[in-house]
């Protein structure tokens, strides 16, 4: 981790106690997540002996996995749209007052504020960062919980079985654990030798724990790391409380925890009774499927004569002698069946399998994706407004900050901007101002007329800021107040000039008209003669 701010130093070897005290704490959350994963997607939240080579169980229905997916692949397209800023900068109210008297400075703002958006979703899109928050997307329904680290060089997703956290009573975060094992010899030279120094001879030296604590000292969050009881010297640092870089996520909130609560749990009685009766099914039509022919050991028919004939063949015996075992269970099987489609037409609402508002196409529009999210706001109790505020807000002032670090954002007019951002609905790009301009025109010229609009509209100010809502670059392509300038006095020089030669040529028709038809045949040839 690099040292962007400076900080004090932090007491060794507290970071390891801290976090085993608190595993405690957090292990009926993870218990309810696994169980959750299991029913949904296995290899999502595995227990703690698993390894690379652990077989996991898949589950009989298919529902659960399906569901998750879904769910998780339309909080992406809401919460980060492709082709569509999902967020929109807005000035300060007390900027606004002293700019509202100059527009060319308001369109100048404007247009300043379109750039950032641009260059900020400019760097989501050739980032990977949808890869990593599609995964914690899904750590976030199944387990309820999870952490971003949003760095410069990208996204680290944390799942619940790798941080601890402690929150205050309205939510608010006091202090995150991480503990995650890295490779010794990745560490620094002087760390290296601290932890050879107190190991065992029998002691694996390969790897070792790396505990990450980032707690809240006031307005800041200071950070350290810790390995074997010692601290990094390189990883002490602070951040603002809305620059961090770490951002824990919670599905439900309940008051006075500090974990959330997953999407999955509330319908876990759900799948849980799903995953049975199909399994049953299964294991009943297997069973069923199997045909068994009995030979009664009295008869005269030869079990070993019927088993070897042919299809057609001839063969002594009697008819009664042969019967056929079956499993006569198809009207409990009918019930089961009953009850499976039931369960998954109410799992289907739960996860909107049965709703899609998006075209099947390469280029989702952004009436679709708010559509989207109103529909995930509408069906899911507002868990796309929780994630603007929780995931959305300080992933975009994340994303300002590193990208204004690294000089790579537009320069804003100085103390006159105070930039805020808005998330949600209302800020699924610029959209929604660029619907209310039209809307705002065709109000006045069905009301008015088309003279009103030549009379009191700015027609370029209006133009600008149509391109500005569409993200279009209007440099050389509108045209300026010097150009227009320039082309109406070319035009009233031009209607003067006109004027002027057809004065002309009207006094010379006259005089023409004058003249006697002999006086002007004469004057012609002395004209051609000279």
């Amino acid at each position: 981790m690099s040292n962007e701010y400076f900080s004090g130093t932090t007491n060794s070897g507290t970071t390891a106690k801290k976090y085993n005290k608190k595993v405690s704490e957090r292990e009926l959350y993870l218990e309810r997540a696994r169980e959750c994963s299991e029913v949904t997607i296995p290899t999502l939240i595995p227990d703690d002996a698993h390894t690379s080579t652990s077989k996991f169980d898949t589950p009989y229905q298919g529902i659960g996995a399906r569901g998750v997916n879904n769910l998780a692949s339309k909080l992406l397209l809401s919460l980060l749209p492709p082709n569509a800023p999902f967020f929109r900068l807005s000035i300060d109210n007390f900027a606004l007052k002293d700019i509202e008297q100059d527009e060319n400075l308001r369109t100048q703002i404007e247009k300043g504020l379109s750039e950032v958006e641009k260059a900020v979703m400019n760097n989501i899109e050739i980032s990977n960062d949808r890869v990593s928050i599609f995964e914690a997307l899904k750590h976030l329904i199944v387990g309820g919980n999870v952490l971003l680290f949003v760095g410069k060089e990208g996204i680290r997703v944390f799942p619940l079985s790798h941080y601890v956290i402690d929150r205050d009573p309205m939510g608010n975060v006091l202090e995150i654990i991480t503990k995650e094992t890295v490779a010794t010899k990745v560490l620094p030279e002087e760390i290296q030798k601290e932890i050879y120094n107190q190991i065992q001879d029998d002691e694996d030296y390969s790897t070792c724990d790396l505990y990450t604590c980032i707690k809240r000292v006031k307005n800041k969050f200071e950070v350290s790391q810790e390995v074997k009881g010692i601290i990094i010297p390189d990883s002490i640092g602070t951040y603002d409380l809305d620059k961090t870089p770490y951002i824990p996520l919670r599905m439900i909130r309940v008051d006075n925890e500090d974990y959330g609560r997953s999407y999955v749990e509330e319908y876990l009685g759900d799948l849980i009774s799903l995953e049975g009766l199909t399994k049953a099914i299964v294991e009943g039509a297997s069973a069923s499927a199997k045909t068994l022919f009995m030979v009664s050991p009295n008869g005269t028919t030869r079990a070993k004569a019927l088993a070897e004939s042919e299809n057609g063949s001839i063969i002594e015996g009697s008819a009664n002698d042969v019967s056929v075992l079956q499993v006569g269970k198809f009207p409990d099987f009918r019930v089961a069946q009953e009850t499976i489609a039931k369960i998954e037409q109410r799992l289907s609402y739960a996860f909107l399998l049965n709703a899609s508002v998006v075209r099947d196409s390469e280029r989702t529009t952004a009436e679709e994706v708010r559509m989207v999210a109103q529909e995930l706001q509408d069906s899911l109790g507002g868990i796309y407004g929780i994630l603007s505020q929780e995931f959305q807000l300080p992933f975009v002032n994340r994303k300002i900050s590193v990208l204004q670090k690294s000089k790579k954002l537009p320069a804003l007019p100085k103390g006159v901007v105070f930039p805020k951002v808005i998330t949600g609905i209302e800020a699924l790009g610029r959209t929604n101002d660029r619907n209310k301009l039209i809307q705002f025109l065709q109000t006045l010229y069905g009301v008015l007329g088309a003279p009103a609009i030549q009379q009191y509209v700015n027609v370029t100010e209006a133009i600008s800021r149509l391109a500005i809502a569409d993200g279009i670059e209007v440099k050389g392509l509108i045209k300026t107040p010097e150009e227009l300038q320039a082309e109406q006095q070319a035009q009233m020089e031009q209607a003067m000039a006109d004027q002027q030669n057809q004065a002309i040529l009207n006094a010379g028709e006259k005089i023409a008209g004058n003249i006697p038809p002999k006086s002007l045949g004469e004057t012609i040839a002395a004209t051609n003669n000279q």
